[in-house]
């Protein structure tokens, strides 16, 4: 098992009741920075892309809407870079939030004496109970993993919770069933619920995730007035931040550049051609690649669909796009596991191709 170190090692047994103060500091913050996001941007942006309906629209390559017009007579190296800027600019609220509130979780979780239970389907179940509600795309939810993992939570959690945010939000999965026959929206959910119950806990197994000796950058006081949990938490958060951006950061304007040159580099007409097991398979493979936004997987498998698209793409892309992506896997690869990056990888692709390929056969 890889794990990142850092300066000073997180100590459970120093984490007694005394601690309760910077604990509840942590969590007013915590609450807060959540708050804002939840009420001020990600909540009423998903509210306003389910009640579009049918009407549902996708401006930019990777996003709903776009900075810069991009055109496919424009230079490769343009279009990329524009579609880079574009992407920057539809996540940077996204990202703004994760990038506070992944250290505000570790340092929340620093104040507690246990992360995880001895049961890695309960793990499972607890890391899926808090993605559920972060409603936070599959890029944004990669520097909150990263925190989650330093404080010490188990490897199915961190998954399980990665996977949860972006597909089982009540919202995304309102907009599937809205738009989609039930039996795709069906199949939609079942690889979806395939990754958390099953692949993350069999995954952390085989990787002998134990959780003992796990590093974290900040330390834990034993005793404290108001005032030192004060200081404690806006130092342990200062730390944090930094232990989650310095790795997270370039990442991000890396997946940015690689995304925008993956989809900027797809044919424009390879989807409307007939269906082939070859073509399920790349479509696959893109899809479990590209960093897109909340609910942008709904949203361009339902436009192509309408564009006349072979269902058997459109299961495809609603069963891969989104889940992951380049970002997010690159932050598992460098925090977890590079085999539980290509692990997780492969499964996605696996399961979007096989979900195409059962369309393709029944349709």
């Amino acid at each position: 098992m890889s794990v990142q170190a850092s300066a000073l090692n997180l100590q459970p047994s120093l984490v007694t009741t005394k601690a309760w103060s910077s604990r509840t500091i942590a969590v007013i913050l915590m609450v807060a920075i959540a708050g804002i996001f939840w009420v001020d941007s990600r909540y009423p942006a998903l509210l306003k892309r389910y009640h579009a309906g049918t009407q549902v629209k996708a401006a930019g390559a990777l996003t709903f809407g776009t900075v810069y017009r991009v055109d496919r007579s424009m230079p490769l190296s343009t279009r990329v870079w524009r579609t880079t800027v574009n992407w920057l600019d539809a996540n940077r609220i996204g990202m703004t939030f994760s990038f506070l509130f992944g250290p505000a979780a570790l340092t929340f979780l620093s104040t507690l004496r246990r992360r995880r239970t001895g049961s890695r389907y309960l793990n499972t179940l607890f890391g899926a109970a808090a993605g559920v509600p972060l409603a936070v795309c599959t890029n944004c939810i990669a520097p909150i993993a990263r925190g989650l993992y330093a404080a010490g939570v188990s490897t199915e959690s961190v998954l399980a919770a990665m996977f949860a945010s972006p597909a089982l939000n009540i919202v995304v999965l309102a907009m599937t069933f809205a738009l989609f026959p039930v039996p795709v929206a069906l199949l939609k959910l079942a690889t979806v619920l395939f990754l958390i119950f099953v692949f993350a806990p069999a995954v952390a197994s085989r990787q002998g995730d134990s959780g003992v000796g796990v590093d974290c950058p900040i330390e834990i006081p034993v005793s404290e007035t108001w005032t030192n949990a004060l200081v404690y938490t806006a130092r342990s958060f200062v730390r944090s931040f930094w232990y989650v951006f310095r790795l997270a950061f370039p990442l991000m304007i890396l997946a940015a550049v690689l995304g925008a040159l993956v989809i900027e580099l797809l044919p424009p007409q390879a989807l409307i051609a007939q269906a082939t097991v070859g073509g399920i398979v790349l479509v696959a493979l893109a899809g479990a690649f590209l960093p897109v936004p909340m609910a942008f997987d709904v949203a361009i498998a339902y436009i192509a669909m309408t564009k006349g698209v072979p269902l058997p793409y459109v299961v495809t892309i609603l069963c891969t796009l989104g889940i992951i992506s380049v970002f997010s896997l690159s932050v598992v690869g460098k925090s977890i596991s590079w085999k539980v990056a290509a692990a997780a990888y492969a499964t996605v692709a696996a399961l979007g191709t096989l979900a195409g390929l059962l369309t393709h056969t029944l349709v």
